[in-house]
C-alpha cells in the first residue's frame, strides 16, 4: 500500500531535507527543522503524491488515506495532550500547501481548524483567555469561509471594520472579547446568508474540507499564472501540511514574524525581517497592520519608533538569532522563516531557502563563496541565468530631477515609469497593447499575479517588506513599494489622492523600489554599474564555461554593449536591418524592384559604401574577434513601398514612372514571403547584391586591419542554404569578392564561408553541405518555423493553450523543442563533423539567451551561442552552469 502520509515532531521525523520532491519544501524542511532538534510544532505532511490522486479520484479521499490521516492526529495529539474535537481542551491545527517549488501565497492556509461552538469555550477555559479565544474562532470562520467555502471575503471584512467603527477602535486588537463575540455570531449569519448552510461545526468535515481546498488551490487560476511565469510543472502536485497551532495571538508575550537570515533585497549579512506583537501569521503577510522591525539597527535606520523584537522580548531574540544562524550553516543557503511565539516560548513554523533579487542573490552566493561556506562552482549554479535581466538595465538617474509625491518601504530595488493603472486586468490589457504601466494597489492579493507580471513596478498603500506584494514583486524582479500609508486609493474612480495632489488612471508615475520614492511623471535612466559581486560571478562563470558567447548585433552601439558585457565577437550581424534606415530604403528598394542587372547594379553602386561604412564601425568594435555577417535576407514585402510617396521616391531616384515600379511591385508580390524569394535564392537569382556585399566586409575588414593592426575575423554567413550547391554559388561570389580587395589593397586576412542551418533539409544533408561550408549557425528561429509548420508572427494566438495542455513543455519560440527541433541541430552537428571535423557550430537565433537551450547546446557540444546584447551575461552564466551540469 502506497504511505501518503509523513510525520514530524516529537522526535519522529519519516522525512527529512531530501526529500522535497515528496513532501514539497515546507514538509521537507519542518521534517528537517524537527531532526535537528528545533521547536517545530508537531505535524504530519500528506506527500505531493496524493495531489495526482485526488485529481483523479475526482476530489475524493480514499478510506486508505483517511485512516493514515488519523494516524498522523494521533500523533499530534500523543505529543501534545490534547484531543481534536474535544470540547473540555481542544487541539487545534494548521493547514498548509507546499509544493517543491516556493510559490508565496500562491496556494490556500486555513489557521485555527478545530474550533466550533463547544471548542471554543474549552480553548477560553484552558488558556485564561476569552478574548484570544474568540479572536481565534472569528479567524478561522472568515479564513475557512474564504479558502474553503468560497464565500465573499470582503463581506467578513466590512463586518470588521464596521464592528470596530461603531465602538470607536483603529485595531483589531481593541475588540474585546464580548465584541468578539458577537462578530462571530454574525460571521456565522453571513455564512448561511451565502452557502445557504450553517457553518460546519464537525472538526473532521471542517478538516477534509481544508485538506481539499489546499489541494483543489494547486490548480487556481492564481497558481497555474505564477507556475507559467516560473517554468514549474503542473505535475509536480503540492503536498498538504497539518500542524499543531501554536498562537501568536495569546497577548504582549506573543508574537508571530516573518525574517529572513540576510537582506533578500540587497543581500548584506543582517537579519531582516518584521514581527507583530498579539497577533497572527496572516496578519504579518497581508498587510492588516503595519509590523515592527526585528532588530533595533533596522528600526533606527527605518526612523520607526515601535519598538524592535530584539528590544521588546530580548530573551526570545536571542534565541531565534541563534536558530538564523544554525538554519543557514546546516542549509548553506539563506533563509526564509516563519515563526511564532506563544506566551514566551519560540516555536518554528517554516524554513526555506529564500527569495531574492537579482543583487542580492549576487551578493549572497559571492559572499558564501568567500565565507568559505559554498565553493565558487556552487555560487555560480546558484544564480538564476534570467534574473541577471534585473542588473543589465537602467535606473533612476540620481542627478534628474524628481517630484516626490510619498515615500513608501524600498520592497523590491530597482526603478520604473509608467501609466497609473489600479487593477490587474487593466494592467495586463495596456501591458498587452505595448505600453508601460505601474500597478497601484491598497494592497496586493495572489488574485493580482497576471497585473504583477504585467506591471513595469507595484505600489501599495498598505504591506510591509514581507508583505504579498513585496515577496512576490521580489521574487519577479519588479520594483515595488509598499506600505505608502500617505496615499488613499479609489479603484473604482481610478484615482490615488497625496495630500492635495491626485493622480489619475493613465498619469505618468515613477516608483523607486530601492529608496521608497513615490513620484509623479518620467524620471531619467542611467546605465547600471556591472562591477563589483557581478563582475567577481562572471569571472567565476568564464572559468568553468566551455561554450564561447557572441552576440547578435548589427549596430555600433549593440556591439559596444555587447563587449562591455563579455561577448567574444558577433554571432549574427542581419546586413537586412542596415537598409531599413530612411536615407537608405529607397536606394534598397530601386535594387529590389530594377528590371535588370544593369538597374540592380545602379542602385548598389549607391549602398557599396554605406554598407562598408556599417561593417567598418563593427569591426573596429570587434577588432580581433570573429563577426559572423549574413548576407541579405529579406523577406521581399517587407521592403516593398506601399504608400504613394514611397513610390514616387523611387521612381525619382530611378528615373522610372510610378506606374512601372507598381507593376514591378505586383509582380513580386509573394502569399508566403518568409518561404519564398528570400536568403540565398535572391543571392542565386541576383549575384551581384551579394558580391557588393562581400566587397563590402572585405574592404572594411582590410581597412580596420590595416588602421588598426587588429584584424577581424569576418565570417561570411549564406543564409536559407538546403543544398549544397547553392552554398557552392555562393561561396564562389563571395572568394572572388575577396580576392579582388585583397589584390586592390595589397592585404590579405583570414576569413570564413558558411551558412545559417535554418531548413531540415539542410539539417538532412549537412554532411555534403559541410564539405563546403567552414561553420554551421543553426538559425532557431526559422529552424523552428519549418520544421514545427508553425509561423512565429501567428503563433501567439494559439501556443499559449499548447503550452497548458502539455503539447509543448514551453513556447518552442522561447525555449528550444528540444525533441524536434533539438533532434534536427544534434543530427547535422554530428554529420557536419563527420565531413569536416574542425567545422564551427553555434546557434544565432533568441534561444542563443535562453538557459534551457543553452543546456541543449552544451549536451550537444556546439562551439558557441549568439544571443542579443543584454543576454550576453546571461549566456556567459547558463553556459556555466551548463558545463558544470554536464560533470555531475
Amino acid at each position: 500500500m502506497t504511505q501518503y502520509v509523513y510525520r514530524f515532531g516529537g522526535g519522529v521525523s519519516d522525512g527529512g531535507k531530501g526529500d522535497r520532491n515528496l513532501l514539497g519544501g515546507k514538509g521537507a524542511n519542518l521534517a528537517e527543522m524537527a531532526s535537528i532538534g528545533l521547536p517545530v510544532p508537531p505535524g504530519f505532511t500528506i506527500s505531493t503524491d496524493f495531489c495526482a490522486v485526488y485529481y483523479d479520484e475526482g476530489g475524493q479521499f480514499p478510506q486508505g488515506l483517511r485512516d493514515e490521516v488519523a494516524t498522523g492526529i494521533a500523533h499530534i495529539e500523543g505529543i501534545t495532550g490534547k484531543t481534536f474535537g474535544d470540547a473540555a481542551d481542544p487541539l487545534l491545527v494548521s493547514v498548509r500547501s507546499g509544493a517543491r517549488a516556493s510559490m508565496p501565497g500562491m496556494m490556500d492556509t486555513v489557521l485555527n481548524l478545530g474550533l466550533n461552538d463547544q471548542t471554543v469555550e474549552g480553548l477560553a477555559a484552558t488558556s485564561g483567555d476569552a478574548r484570544f479565544a474568540w479572536d481565534s474562532y472569528r479567524r478561522f470562520i472568515q479564513m475557512y469561509s474564504d479558502v474553503v467555502l468560497e464565500l465573499d471575503h470582503g463581506a467578513f471584512e466590512e463586518a470588521l471594520e464596521i464592528a470596530k467603527e461603531d465602538r470607536g477602535y483603529f485595531l483589531d486588537t481593541d475588540l474585546s472579547a464580548d465584541d468578539l463575540r458577537g462578530l462571530v455570531d454574525e460571521y456565522k449569519g453571513l455564512v448561511e446568508q451565502q452557502w445557504g448552510k450553517p457553518f460546519p461545526q464537525d472538526v473532521h468535515d471542517q478538516l477534509w474540507g481544508a485538506v481539499g481546498a489546499v489541494f483543489g488551490s494547486w490548480q487556481s487560476e492564481r497558481a497555474k499564472v505564477y507556475r507559467r511565469l516560473n517554468d514549474i510543472p503542473a505535475s509536480w502536485g503540492t503536498a498538504v501540511n497539518i500542524q499543531a497551532m501554536v498562537f501568536g495571538n495569546m497577548g504582549e508575550t506573543s508574537a508571530t514574524g516573518v525574517a529572513f537570515t540576510r537582506d533578500p533585497s540587497i543581500g548584506t549579512r543582517a537579519y531582516y525581517g518584521e514581527f507583530l506583537i498579539n497577533a497572527q501569521g496572516e496578519d504579518v503577510v497581508a498587510g492588516i497592520r503595519t509590523p515592527q522591525y526585528l532588530t533595533v539597527a533596522a528600526r533606527e535606520a527605518a526612523g520607526a519608533k515601535p519598538a524592535s523584537m530584539e528590544e521588546a522580548m530580548p530573551e526570545v531574540y536571542g534565541e531565534l538569532a541563534k536558530v538564523f544562524d544554525l538554519l543557514e550553516t546546516h542549509y548553506r543557503d539563506m533563509q526564509d522563516i516563519e515563526f511564532t511565539v506563544q506566551q514566551g516560548k519560540l516555536w518554528m513554523l517554516q524554513t526555506r531557502s529564500g527569495k531574492r533579487t537579482a543583487k542580492a542573490a549576487l551578493k549572497i552566493a559571492v559572499d558564501m563563496a568567500n565565507e568559505g561556506l559554498i565553493t565558487r562552482e556552487e555560487a555560480v549554479a546558484r544564480i538564476d541565468p534570467m534574473a541577471l535581466d534585473q542588473l543589465l538595465h537602467p535606473t533612476l538617474d540620481p542627478k534628474a530631477t524628481r517630484d516626490v509625491l510619498t515615500k513608501g518601504l524600498p520592497a523590491s530595488p530597482g526603478a520604473a515609469s509608467g501609466h497609473a493603472v489600479f487593477d490587474s486586468d487593466t494592467a495586463e490589457k495596456r501591458s498587452n497593447a505595448g505600453e508601460s504601466v505601474i500597478l497601484i494597489r491598497t494592497e496586493t492579493s495572489p488574485e493580482d499575479i497576471h497585473g504583477m507580471h504585467a506591471a513595469r513596478g507595484i505600489l501599495t498603500a498598505r504591506g510591509g517588506m514581507t508583505s504579498h506584494a513585496a515577496v512576490v514583486a521580489r521574487g519577479m524582479g519588479r520594483p515595488c513599494v509598499s506600505g505608502a500609508g500617505s496615499i488613499a486609493i479609489d479603484a473604482k474612480a481610478g484615482t490615488m489622492r497625496v495630500g492635495d495632489r491626485t493622480i489619475k488612471a493613465g498619469d505618468m508615475v515613477t516608483i523607486d523600489g530601492t529608496t521608497g520614492e513615490v513620484m509623479a511623471g518620467e524620471v531619467p535612466t542611467v546605465q547600471p554599474e556591472l562591477s563589483g559581486d557581478f563582475a567577481a560571478l562572471m569571472v567565476w562563470a568564464d572559468g568553468v564555461r566551455r561554450l564561447k558567447v557572441r552576440a547578435n548585433a548589427e549596430t555600433p552601439l549593440d556591439a559596444k554593449v555587447a563587449r562591455e558585457f563579455g561577448a567574444e565577437g558577433i554571432g549574427l550581424c542581419r546586413t537586412e536591418h542596415m537598409f531599413f534606415d530612411a536615407e537608405r530604403i529607397t536606394n534598397v528598394r530601386q535594387m529590389i524592384l530594377a528590371e535588370d542587372e544593369a538597374g540592380r547594379r545602379t542602385a548598389l553602386d549607391k549602398l557599396l559604401p554605406e554598407q562598408r561604412a556599417d561593417f567598418v564601425q563593427l569591426f573596429e568594435v570587434m577588432a580581433g574577434l570573429p563577426v559572423t555577417i549574413r548576407l541579405l535576407d529579406p523577406p521581399l514585402h517587407e521592403f516593398l513601398p506601399h504608400e504613394e510617396s514611397e513610390f514616387a521616391d523611387v521612381a525619382a531616384a530611378a528615373g522610372i514612372a510610378v506606374d512601372v515600379l507598381k507593376r514591378r511591385a505586383a509582380e513580386l508580390h509573394e502569399f508566403n514571403p518568409m518561404l519564398g524569394h528570400r536568403g540565398c535564392r535572391l543571392g542565386v537569382t541576383y549575384p551581384e547584391i551579394y558580391e557588393m556585399q562581400a566587397r563590402a566586409i572585405f574592404e572594411a575588414a582590410v581597412d580596420v586591419a590595416q588602421r588598426s593592426g587588429a584584424a577581424p575575423i569576418p565570417e561570411v554567413m549564406i543564409p536559407l542554404v538546403g543544398t549544397k550547391r547553392e552554398l557552392e554559388l555562393m561561396k564562389t561570389v563571395v572568394d572572388k569578392a575577396a580576392q579582388i580587395v585583397f589584390e586592390q589593397t595589397g592585404t590579405t586576412l583570414d576569413y570564413h564561408v558558411g551558412t545559417m542551418i535554418e531548413l531540415p533539409r539542410a539539417c538532412l544533408m549537412a554532411d555534403e553541405i559541410a564539405e563546403v561550408g567552414a561553420f554551421f549557425s543553426f538559425g532557431t528561429n526559422d529552424l523552428t518555423q519549418t520544421t514545427l509548420g508553425v509561423s512565429r508572427d501567428d503563433a501567439a494566438r494559439f501556443l499559449g493553450t499548447y503550452v497548458e495542455r502539455g503539447i509543448y513543455a514551453r513556447d518552442p519560440f522561447v525555449s528550444l523543442d528540444v525533441e524536434g527541433v533539438g533532434q534536427l541541430i544534434a543530427m547535422a552537428a554530428e554529420r557536419g563533423r563527420k565531413t569536416r571535423p574542425d567545422i564551427k557550430l553555434g546557434i544565432c537565433g533568441e534561444h542563443g539567451g535562453d538557459p534551457a537551450s543553452i543546456a541543449f547546446c552544451e549536451k550537444v557540444g556546439l562551439d558557441y551561442v549568439s544571443a542579443s546584447p543584454y543576454r550576453v551575461p546571461i549566456a556567459r552564466l547558463a553556459a556555466a552552469q551548463a558545463a558544470l551540469a554536464k560533470r555531475d
